[in-house]
């Protein structure tokens, strides 16, 4: 999705649009079927310019949208961290994602390959860590600089891009990632919470 077109005018209607064209594709990814944006644009009753807008080619999006199939909403993730501390909620959801990085890793790395192979100037992805992230500090008694700051540092250290740089250059296993991770996120948050005292 284009940044610049999504940060602009009706935010939610664009969301829910991103999200249709990623429901139409899956319908064809599920059926088997060859696809392009024209298909995608008569299926969801969009011109193919629109979608054009958030997805720069139909390889972008039919990787995006065979992701997006198991991958739970920032919502689902969320809800089942109720009752739980400010820290334990951001482990679990880093568990979440860095689990969801590896048992699709080929796939997560076919995409990051399309999206820079792509062209597009500025790739933007569903941003789903960063959202789950922001739902956990939602109610925290921080400032709105630190909600923000502490949402995008910490979605440094969960998903794909984390697990490739242990991995291939680190040299680690998923193990090790994990481990290695988890203690980051710890030092991260001990910090920041020794900063607030």
């Amino acid at each position: 999705m284009k940044e610049n077109y999504i940060n602009t005018g009706r935010t939610n209607q664009k969301i829910e649009t991103r999200g249709k064209i990623l429901i139409s594709a899956q319908y064809f990814l599920n059926k088997g079927l060859e696809f392009n944006l024209e298909d995608i644009a008569k299926r969801t009753g969009v011109s193919r310019a629109t979608i054009y807008r958030y997805f720069s080619n139909v390889d972008v999006l039919a990787t995006e949208a065979a992701l997006d199939i198991s991958t739970k909403s920032p919502t689902a993730v969320f809800e089942n961290l109720h009752g739980k501390t400010i820290g334990d909620k951001v482990l679990e959801i880093q568990d979440y994602y860095n689990t969801l990085a590896t048992n699709h890793e080929k796939l997560f790395r076919k995409y990051i390959s399309t999206v820079l192979n792509s062209g597009t100037a500025t790739p933007k992805r569903g941003a789903r860590r960063k959202k789950t992230l922001q739902l956990v500090f939602e109610r925290a008694n921080y400032t709105p600089k630190e909600k923000k700051d502490l949402s995008n540092l910490l979605t440094i250290l969960m998903g794909i891009e984390p697990l490739i740089v242990t991995k291939d250059v680190c040299g680690l296993n998923n193990e090790e990632s994990f481990e290695l991770l988890k203690w980051g996120m710890e030092l991260l948050l001990e910090g920041f919470n020794n900063s607030k005292k």
